[in-house]
């Protein structure tokens, strides 16, 4: 396929606001840095650090947080052509505790209503979508309209082309109940090649925690490649060619929060190079780890030198 982009994202961006203090809460926190964020642009940015052409689909307020999140998409070698304002609406800014290993609370800020979940059918660019190698969406796009009809819109306009990818991405603050989600995955798992999630979110999809169920049950949905995380346990992924089991990365944990999105942008990078499935899980799940053991989400993302290192020994990061 002749493509303008290798991988186009469609969803949430943000400015996240994350402490320079470990450990303690946002009242006691002195200082701060501030990140480009959103789920989906940031699998565009860890995409782009593997050397993939990248771009992503989304829209920001009309003020100077939008203007730097399009500073940064550009500095991340993210095409952002594709983001638009929303006149008289703010640019979300998300903040988070950091907790490690596992605690990391989100307070999101400017989402009622978020510029990104106003993107509309009439907007979008269906020749983009349609040609790019790979198209990534996110179940929270579904969580409201008018992003909701333009995220189904665009999967049925691709209509399986190439390696169309849903993230299950299940936030439980943007939805009314896990049902209600249910219902809007089981519309859009049909229009898709690629699942992933973790066991909650495959919960919320297909009503099962197990993995190999889960992978199971999203297969028979139509779909050809099942990504499930695993936490603790690793990563067990399933196409035609079997069920693949790889174990977690040790990693000292500092934020968790962007490990889920590296892990996206690797997937992304090792289904596009044509990796066997077990292969591209292994280097996914260390992408995710490298992140995991810093800070800051999008300009934490490893290079794929960075990637195969800790694959080969070379080094590790604990």
């Amino acid at each position: 396929m002749n493509s303008p982009y290798e991988v186009l994202t469609m969803g949430r961006i943000s400015v996240d606001v994350y402490p320079q203090q470990i450990g303690v809460g946002l009242q006691q926190v002195e200082s701060f840095g501030k990140y480009l964020g959103g789920s989906s642009t940031n699998v565009a940015v860890a995409a782009a650090r593997h050397g993939r052409k990248t771009a992503t689909i989304t829209r920001t307020g009309d003020d100077p947080f939008g203007a730097f999140l399009h500073d940064a998409l550009r500095e991340f070698g993210v095409a952002d052509h594709m983001v638009t304002p929303v006149p008289g609406l703010m640019t979300p800014v998300t903040f988070c505790e950091i907790f490690p290993p596992d605690d990391f609370p989100l307070y999101f800020y400017g989402r009622v209503p978020a510029p990104d979940m106003q993107i509309s059918v009439d907007e979008l660019d269906f020749d983009a979508i349609r040609a790019a190698d790979v198209f990534w969406v996110t179940v929270t796009g579904l969580s409201e309209e008018p992003s909701r009809s333009a995220t189904l819109a665009a999967l049925e306009a691709r209509a399986r082309t190439g390696i169309t990818v849903l993230d299950l991405d299940y936030r439980p603050m943007f939805w009314e109940s896990r049902e209600a989600a249910r219902e809007q995955v089981q519309k859009a798992l049909p229009h898709v090649t690629v699942a992933v999630g973790n066991l909650d979110e495959c919960h919320t999809a297909v009503g099962t925690t197990d993995p190999a169920a889960a992978a199971q049950a999203l297969r028979a949905a139509g779909i050809t490649t099942a990504v499930v995380k695993q936490g603790p346990k690793g990563v067990l992924a399933a196409d035609q060619t079997g069920t693949y089991e790889v174990p977690p990365t040790p990693v000292n944990v500092v934020n968790g929060l962007g490990a889920g999105d590296a892990f996206g942008g690797a997937l992304c990078h090792a289904l596009l190079a044509g990796w066997d499935l077990e292969r591209t899980i292994r280097f996914a799940n260390v992408a995710g780890a490298i992140v995991a053991s810093r800070i800051a989400c999008s300009s934490a993302m490893p290079s794929t030198a960075e990637v195969e290192a800790v694959l080969k020994g070379e080094t590790d990061v604990r």
